[in-house]
């Protein structure tokens, strides 16, 4: 009986042993792999990487310009060489043309160096579509209607941030009136009237104009325009800066 008791007690502990074995422990997690970012995608310290910004901000330009292309438009249109914006955003030149390529992706902090050379912000430098400021030609059904209450203006262009100029398709229709008082803002206007009547009234001065007469004159001065006619006017303006 006694060795049969102790066979026994042998066996039920060669079982326990074997389940503790084949059980599942927690396993110590293991550490990540360093994040190995190409050389020169991110300066010392500057933190976040692009990536992430680029996945809350890139959407709003369009989604086939990356980074480098928006880079590239943005110093074309200032004007500055890769070598002149890599010394005002204290980064190499190498490192400009990469990031002009998308053979590195720069860091929030890099790409705010950069920007700052300009000026401009984050948003804004997602908010820039390459493609479509750099078109040249616009058909009649892609000019940006910006008017209202009776007149029809129909913008050359979309986006003129960092544009001196815009260039305005007015249509009045008649008794339809820019303001009921003469109002001023900073810059310089111009137009020709196409079609139609046109009162102009320009600081003490009110005169009506007709087709092929023109007008110039500086925005600070209060002024109004009212359409006199009995039908359409039809106005083609220029202003600068835009309003």
């Amino acid at each position: 009986m006694a060795s049969d008791l102790a066979h026994s007690i042998a066996t039920l502990a060669e079982k326990i042993v074997e389940r503790r074995d084949n059980t599942d422990m927690p396993k110590s997690p293991r550490a990540k792999p360093a994040h190995i970012k190409k050389s020169g995608s991110i300066e010392e310290g500057d933190g976040e990487s692009l990536e992430a910004s680029e996945r809350g901000g890139a959407d709003a330009g369009d989604p086939s310009a990356g980074v480098g292309s928006r880079l590239r438009y943005l110093r074309d249109m200032h004007g500055l060489s890769q070598r002149e914006l890599a010394r005002r955003a204290g980064l190499t030149h190498g490192t400009i043309g990469s990031i002009e390529r998308d053979a590195i992706s720069p860091s929030v902090g890099s790409l705010r160096k950069i920007l700052d050379s300009f000026p401009m912000t984050l948003s804004e430098f997602f908010a820039l579509n390459p493609d479509s400021e750099t078109q040249v030609f616009f058909g009649h059904g892609e000019l940006m209607e910006v008017g209202g209450g009776g007149i029809s203006l129909r913008q050359v262009g979309h986006n003129l941030k960092n544009r001196p100029l815009q260039v305005l398709l007015e249509r009045y229709a008649p008794g339809a009136e820019t303001a009921k008082t003469p109002y001023s803002h900073i810059g310089d206007e111009g137009g020709v009237v196409i079609q139609g009547q046109v009162e102009v009234t320009v600081g003490g001065a009110t005169r009506v104009l007709g087709p092929g007469d023109g007008y110039l004159f500086s925005s600070r001065l209060p002024h109004k325009f009212r359409n006199v006619g009995t039908d359409e006017a039809v106005v083609v303006s220029a202003n600068t800066p835009p309003v």
